[in-house]
């Protein structure tokens, strides 16, 4: 015969002998808070270490690459995102304006190689139509370096080309014949190297402009 169930009132809830699944738990609110603070502090952590990461790669967002080149068509827009604008802040670095022209940068050669300073490097072809445009031969940062000759870039006004318009560059540690671009003049405490090419009154300064237009081939030529 089977014992009558014991009846169980309001005052009974926390007996021990109340079923574990009927059981309600004590109100714990120090583990409670313990636990809202925990998870505030780790979204907080997570939130804050990865816009640093991004911001410290200096790499803005929304990124249009071609060929060796990637450019930032929303830079220095009012379309730029939170992040692309620290990064330019933190830099102190002015971004082109969209009609003044286009900042493209090469961090690796043509077959996705990084750019090493103590390389000498071939950049040959052509470039979309500009009034103006600029080489400049910087560190991996973006900071310019002591050079042999004391100058960093070359400008379009002073190319030698050929006749259907196209041009080669050298650029190397040591002087070289024709188009010359010097590179750091002590390479292996140069700290990375990168290409910037800037056009300037350019017809293509939108992201969809620049889409298969021809752009300077970087070629590895030797290393020291």
């Amino acid at each position: 015969m089977t014992a009558p169930l014991k009846q169980f009132g309001e005052a009974d809830w926390y007996e021990t002998d109340l079923p574990p699944i009927l059981r309600p738990q004590r109100p714990r609110p120090l583990r409670a808070l313990a636990i809202l603070a925990l998870v505030l502090f780790s979204g907080s952590l997570i939130g804050i270490s990865s816009a640093y990461f991004i911001i410290e790669r200096e790499r803005p967002l929304m990124a249009v690459r071609i060929g060796p080149w990637e450019t930032y068509p929303y830079a220095g827009t009012a379309e730029a995102d939170p992040y692309s604008v620290a990064i330019y802040t933190r830099g102190a670095k002015i971004p082109l304006a969209s009609g003044e022209g286009v900042d493209l940068i090469a961090r690796t050669d043509s077959a996705g190689n990084t750019l090493q300073p103590m390389c000498r490097y071939r950049i040959h072809g052509q470039t979309p139509t500009a009034r103006l445009w600029t080489l400049t031969a910087t560190n991996g940062s973006g900071r310019l370096v002591e050079t042999m000759p004391g100058r960093s870039n070359l400008t379009s006004r002073q190319l030698l080309r050929e006749p259907d318009g196209r041009f080669e560059v050298i650029a190397s540690t040591t002087p070289q014949p024709g188009n010359w671009l010097p590179l750091a003049a002590a390479p292996f405490s140069a700290e990375g190297l990168r290409f910037n090419l800037r056009l300037y009154d350019a017809p293509v300064s939108t992201g969809s402009a620049l889409k298969g237009v021809a752009m300077p081939v970087i070629d590895r030529i030797d290393c020291l």
